[in-house]
């Protein structure tokens, strides 16, 4: 278990082709959900739109509460780094304690203002109705999915990403079948249930991941979920560590909110349209994120070795296979440009908007590729700050100015998506910056 760290081509997609088919895992989710509900015979547009919405606010709470897996990541991994893991033997049961009653208590705040919650969206009707509808029944896989990511937490701490992988392919497996029998309905077994389906599809799916990562946790894992006080010593870095990383990721979904809200201002078709796009960028931001995953999972381990030269070595390799994959992702889309968009949507105005913006979102990915992989190091290095910093300084000084000329000057979902490479510009390169400075002279 505590072999020196490689950093090989071999070594790192070893980890980095498991993660990558786990995080894609989630993203795909979502995909679905949004091909299958554009699609459907009834108020297409307006279900689209929902799903969108509604998937928005659900990923901007699941995000800032999944915040710990990356900090339980960095813990493990540093104390496997420095072969002592028996020292927080205690620890993994404690965090998904937290993890658990902060996710029951955000569900049951949120039920009591889901109805005020879409209305900040700018939604309306039947828009609004539909995105009530469907997160009334996502929203009670809060627990199960924040247990899952923790769990996720201490097998990347461990350098393993096989076992999730396995976990989210049977989930997303799962939750594909349920979306076309919930959504469309079986004829003679099943009524077609639209939007809520989809919802319930993603709920069911999600419990069986819950379980597989529990069975796994146990057999896999040197760690078990008795808990027990007092609690670790770890407990009190952990929390910093999330904590900085909650106003992170509020930071993140500021502008996600924004995005989102402005969309659905211009109208039905335009957040119609942001939905796919935003749905695209994401499945490409989760499949990149592989490789950032790798920095999350090694970086930690070598910092507990203090090994600085091969930490450098990891950061350009990660960047150069991230920022090939990210070209990789770019020519396919360009040469099934239309078709990609036909998937989501029949409507010739929300298809006509789409792909409007789809170029802006295909140029970002190299950008992307950068940004992600060093926010991986960064948070395997418990760096927690300088992410925190970052993103605000990103959000309020980068997108939202960007946005509000854009939106001044009319340029609808334009202004959004030069927004975010705005944004993406910044993280990928204030994060490079800091990390030559500060990491860089260690190796002379």
């Amino acid at each position: 278990m505590y072999k020196e760290s490689i950093i090989t081509f071999k070594e790192i997609n070893r980890l980095a082709i498991p993660a990558i088919i786990a995080g894609i895992a989630e993203p795909l989710l979502s995909l679905t959900d949004t091909a299958i509900v554009g699609n459907i015979d009834i108020n297409p547009t307006e279900s689209l739109a929902a799903v969108g919405i509604a998937g928005s606010f659900i990923s901007a709470l699941i995000w800032i509460l999944a915040q710990t897996r990356s900090a339980i990541s960095a813990t493990v991994s540093k104390y496997l780094g420095a072969r002592k893991l028996e020292e927080i033997k205690s620890l993994p049961a404690q965090i998904i304690a937290i993890n658990l009653l902060l996710s029951i208590g955000i569900y049951i705040v949120s039920l009591l203002c889901v109805n005020e919650i879409f209305e900040i969206y700018n939604a309306t009707g039947l828009i609004h109705s539909y995105a009530v509808d469907y997160y009334k029944i996502r929203a009670l896989g809060f627990p199960l999915t924040l247990f899952v990511f923790s769990v996720f937490g201490v097998f990347r701490g461990l350098q393993n990403t096989y076992w999730p992988m396995i976990i989210s392919i049977s989930g997303a497996s799962l939750n594909v079948g349920l979306d076309f029998a919930l959504v469309y309905g079986i004829d003679g077994f099943i009524s077609p249930m639209g939007v809520k389906g989809a919802a319930w599809a993603s709920v069911i799916a999600q419990g069986v991941m819950a379980l597989l990562s529990l069975i796994l946790l146990l057999k896999k894992t040197p760690f078990n979920l008795n808990f027990s006080l007092p609690f670790n010593k770890e407990i009190k870095n952990i929390l910093s560590i999330s904590f900085n990383l909650f106003i992170r990721a509020a930071a993140l979904n500021v502008a996600l909110y924004l995005a989102n809200s402005y969309a659905t201002k211009y109208g039905n078709t335009y957040i119609a349209a942001q939905t796919i796009a935003f749905q695209i960028w994401l499945f490409f931001a989760f499949f990149i994120d592989g490789y950032s995953s790798v920095g999350n999972i090694v970086s930690g381990k070598l910092l507990g070795e203090k090994n600085y030269k091969k930490m450098w070595e990891l950061s350009i390799k990660l960047s150069k296979y991230s920022i090939l994959v990210a070209f990789t992702l770019m020519a396919l889309c360009l040469f099934f440009y239309n078709p990609i968009g036909m998937l989501f949507s029949q409507d010739i105005e929300v298809l006509d908007a789409f792909y409007s913006v789809f170029w802006i979102v295909l140029l970002m990915q190299p950008i992307n590729a950068v940004a992600f992989v060093f926010d991986g190091i960064f948070k395997g290095l418990a760096e927690a700050v300088i992410l925190r910093n970052l993103l605000l300084f990103a959000t309020f000084f980068g997108f939202l100015p960007t946005l509000l000329i854009g939106d001044y000057y009319d340029l609808k979902l334009h202004a959004i998506w030069i927004a975010f490479t705005i944004w993406m510009l910044l993280r990928a390169g204030i994060l490079v910056v800091k990390f030559r400075k500060k990491y860089l002279y260690k190796n002379m």
